[in-house]
């Protein structure tokens, strides 16, 4: 028998086509622990080592194979794992090439599940004092959930019957499947690029986890997070936990709940402007009674003080006032009167008058009153004044 030299590449496409050959090696299922694990995050590539008490096998998993990943890899964690046999020729080196993985024990999802919550809890997005208040009087109601589902119905009959003065915007969106994390978290997103909403609700009726899955992605997360809108996850029912409840401002067991939440019950308000009413009416008849007993004794009083009495008194007093200075202008005149009297009777016995009466007479001479006889000069004229009237005559 001729012996061939070969070359190593040679040597290792033969051994690498002996392996490939083998249809046994195409897809088989390996159990093992994680370990050297490395993510290269230029190409996207897993590589590690899969091992066992005894022995270990190189793997890699390429990034078309682990994007299908709920969780991620970790060294120490048992998987089981399903790929095929084939070697690298450039160092002569058999591995897994590894097409799926799953965790040994726990479930995939439930992996992914704690993953995420422990790293997002990590970074505090979980934190109260991150969480916004949530007003409970609520006008206009933002909705991220399927246009076709009974959520959205949930929570109209709710809103309807507590707050109809409310308006719910529904922002239609996928619940499950690939693309429903990327549509919820846009809606959130579109909800904050404006004024639209004084209150999120982010829900979906009640699944198993891998229904729920949508509102377990960290891009929903990290969109809750950030809203400047409160918002209240409603997402299954009581005994479901999503991560998008635990970065909620709010978490509501039901979507009918977080109505409940978003809104005031109107018959409430009802019954609390009826008692207000009630102390009002109550307050101002109290008042009334007050005012009308104060008002009886205000008159009461003003029956001794009334202007009218005053009124009276000032008339009569008036009158006296009156009738006693007609009576004194009276007696002045009665005075004057007789005063008069006795200086016209002393008047009348001195008047020129009567002296004349009794044969005197006055004479004038120039207007001036004659006394001496000696005043006067042959020619003078004279006024003589009788007591009957007056002459002119001529001294010779």
């Amino acid at each position: 028998m001729k012996t061939s030299v070969l070359t190593v590449t040679q040597l290792n496409t033969y051994i690498k086509s002996i392996i490939d050959g083998d249809m046994l090696l195409h897809n088989v299922f390996v159990v093992g622990e994680i370990s050297n694990f490395t993510n290269h995050y230029r190409t996207g590539h897993y590589y590690l080592t899969i091992k066992d008490e005894n022995c270990a096998i190189k793997a890699v998993m390429f990034r078309s194979a682990n994007q299908r990943l709920r969780f991620m890899p970790e060294n120490g964690m048992s998987v089981i794992v399903r790929g095929r046999i084939s070697v690298f020729e450039r160092d002569g080196q058999y591995q897994l090439y590894i097409d799926d993985m799953q965790p040994d024990g726990a479930g995939a999802l439930n992996l992914a599940f704690e993953q995420l919550k422990a790293k997002l809890g990590a970074e505090g997005l979980f934190d109260e004092q991150f969480k916004k208040p949530v007003p409970s009087r609520n006008y206009r109601i933002g909705v991220v959930t399927s246009a076709t589902g009974a959520v959205i119905q949930d929570i109209r009959n709710v809103v309807e019957r507590r707050f109809p003065l409310a308006r719910i915007i529904l922002a239609p969106v996928q619940v499950q499947g690939a693309s429903a994390a990327g549509q919820i978290a846009q809606a959130i997103r579109d909800f904050n690029s404006g004024d639209y909403a004084d209150v999120l609700i982010v829900g979906r009726g009640g699944g198993s986890l891998e229904d729920l899955w949508a509102f377990n992605e960290e891009i929903v997360a990290r969109a809750v997070f950030e809203s400047r809108i409160p918002v209240i996850s409603a997402v299954g029912h009581e005994t479901d936990f999503t991560i998008c409840d635990f970065v909620a401002d709010l978490r509501a067991p039901t979507p009918s709940a977080a109505a409940e939440l978003a809104v005031p019950d109107i018959r409430d308000d009802y019954a609390f402007i009826q008692t207000v009413c009630n102390q009002c009416e109550s307050i101002l008849l109290e008042r009334i009674a007050d005012d009308e007993q104060k008002l009886e004794i205000i008159r009461e009083r003003l029956k001794y003080r009334s202007p009218s009495n005053l009124i009276d008194e000032r008339i009569v007093l008036v009158d006296s006032l009156l009738t006693k200075a007609l009576t004194n202008i009276q007696n002045k005149i009665y005075d004057e009167q007789a005063k008069l009297s006795a200086v016209s009777a002393k008047l009348d016995a001195l008047s020129p008058l009567k002296v004349m009466a009794r044969g005197y007479s006055l004479i004038k001479k120039d207007g001036e009153v004659i006394t001496r006889s000696a005043d006067l000069v042959s020619g003078d004229r004279l006024e003589i004044s009788f007591s009957d009237g007056e002459k002119m005559c001529e001294v010779l």
